[in-house]
């Protein structure tokens, strides 16, 4: 009886790590939907990253490409996909590997001088945890002058 216990919980925590999160998955389908719209209404050549990320260079720039462990300097103006700002012609310096996944995949696909327009799904952002007023499961998109790049 024991030993039929422990292969039934061996199995059900094998067959659950299996699963993918329902979730998950329909908010990827939902972000990816709202992100192809606003390409296709604002006529963006972007790619598609395998993670889910879609990028436009503007101008790849002619310095380093960052690391992960990169410090980078930028100045970038940033929006909910709907149309509301929630950062206009900012700078900011900090350690690549410290700011949201997104920005971590995209900004390596330039280099120091370089323009970027990042299209962010929500997960690559802020998921469910977004900051101040921003809904939760937002798509980003951002407009991203990468200014320099330290080692």
């Amino acid at each position: 009886m024991r030993k039929r216990r422990i292969l039934l919980s061996v199995w059900l925590i094998a067959f659950s790590s299996c699963q993918k999160d329902p979730g998950a998955a329909q908010q990827a389908a939902i972000d990816d939907a709202v992100i192809q719209e606003f390409i296709n209404t604002n006529h963006i050549n972007a790619t598609k990253d395998p993670s889910g990320l879609y990028y436009s260079v503007l101008n790849s720039g002619n310095g380093i490409s960052p690391g992960l462990s990169s410090t980078v300097t930028v100045t970038y103006t940033g929006f909910v996909i709907n149309g509301n700002y929630i950062a206009t012609n900012l700078k900011l310096s900090s350690e690549l590997n410290s700011l949201i996944r997104g920005w971590q995949i995209g900004l390596p696909h330039i280099k120091t001088g370089g323009t970027i327009i990042l299209l962010i799904p929500s997960a690559l952002g802020y998921g469910n945890s977004t900051p101040q007023d921003m809904p939760n499961n937002s798509s980003l998109v951002y407009n991203i002058v990468l200014n320099n790049v330290s080692n």
